[in-house]
């Protein structure tokens, strides 16, 4: 999706957030929800000079495809 929406200007970037405390785990996560959305809207608001086709987790960590 990143290399086809290049031309559009549009940035795709998939987020992780983390092992977060949610119904999904009965609150056993070690991260908040505030924490595990830091990433993705961090992601969310990049700019134009942004990174695209990237995996993310944790605070600006790129995880490996």
């Amino acid at each position: 999706m990143a290399i086809e929406l290049e031309p559009e200007g549009i940035k795709v970037n998939a987020v992780s957030p983390g092992f977060t405390k949610t119904n999904l785990n009965n609150y056993a996560g070690t991260e908040t929800v505030e924490q595990g959305a830091r990433e993705a809207v961090r992601v969310a608001l990049l700019g134009r000079d942004g990174p695209t086709g990237s995996s993310r987790a944790g605070e600006n960590q790129t995880i490996p495809w």
